[in-house]
Order: C-alpha cells, then structure tokens, then sequence
C-alpha cells in the first residue's frame, strides 16, 4: 500500500522542534530519530532523519541546511475544542520567538506556520444563516488568536 507523510525541512535544529511538537501535541512520539556521522562536514551529530508522530499521524523531517526555508504555503491545521486548548497551543507556539499571523495563523520559532482554530469558528463560518456566517468571518478577520467569545458576541449582534 501506498503510504504519503509529510516531511519537514529544518535547518539544523530538527530535533528540538520535533521534541517541542511531541511534547505539546497529545497522541505523540518521535519512532526513529538518526544522525548524521561525524565524519559529514557541519552536519555530524545533526538529525539526519526522523520519523515522528503528531496526534497519531505520521511526519518525517531531516536537518538539511537553509536553503529552503518554511513558507506559509504549507502549514500544521489544530483543531481545538475550547478556549482553552486555542491558549495552550497559541502560546507555547509563539513561545521562545514565534511569531502571531491574523487569523489564528503563527509561525513557530523554526519559521514552520501553524494553524490554531477552534472547531467553534468553523461551525460558524458553515452557518445555514449567510449573515452568521458573514460576521464570524469578519471578526476573525481583526483578529490574530482566534477568541471564541468575541466570536459569539460577533455573531450575536
């Protein structure tokens, strides 16, 4: 069978990023994790292949230099239950140098953009009502953490 993963890019620090991601994300671990060999210019003792588990789903990544750095054209998708949960991930993500995007976008401090959404925003934005809809997608719009209660006053009003 035909499997197809995800495989991250970093540049020289893989292997704190994927311990930060598996520490924070329920349901994970890193399964494999190599290193380049001494003898292999600036890069002896650097992840030379991981494999890793994010919430049960499965994820590879090398340390591989600068030359292709993240962009925003991919990015990790959170759901989140509550408000809560929205805190939790938004600030250990933007912890330590990461940086707030609009619309609960960020980028962690590896450069990687992550999405962090409250399954409430995505109810509302799906509304039946168009006008429920429309204002869910405006408040979110002024926002960069998405706030579930500003969400609801939003669509109330």
């Amino acid at each position: 069978m035909t499997d197809v993963t995800p495989f991250l890019w970093f540049d020289d620090d893989a292997e704190e990023a994927i311990s930060r991601y598996v520490a924070l994300i329920p349901g994970s671990e890193v399964v494999t994790l190599s290193r380049y060999p001494a003898e292999v210019p600036g890069m002896g003792g650097k992840v030379m292949h991981a494999h890793f588990r994010l919430a049960g789903r499965d994820y590879q990544a090398m340390d591989a230099g600068p030359q292709f750095p993240f962009t925003e054209a991919i990015s990790m998708y959170v759901s989140c239950a509550d408000q809560a949960e929205v805190d939790r991930y938004w600030d250990a993500l933007t912890a330590d140098g990461g940086e707030e995007q609009p619309c609960g976008w960020l980028k962690d401090r590896w450069g990687l953009s992550w999405q962090i959404v409250p399954d409430r925003l995505i109810e509302l934005i799906r509304h039946s009502d168009p006008a429920v809809s429309h204002r869910a997608v405006q408040a979110m719009l002024r926002m960069r953490r998405i706030d579930i209660a500003e969400l609801e006053r939003a669509v109330a009003g």
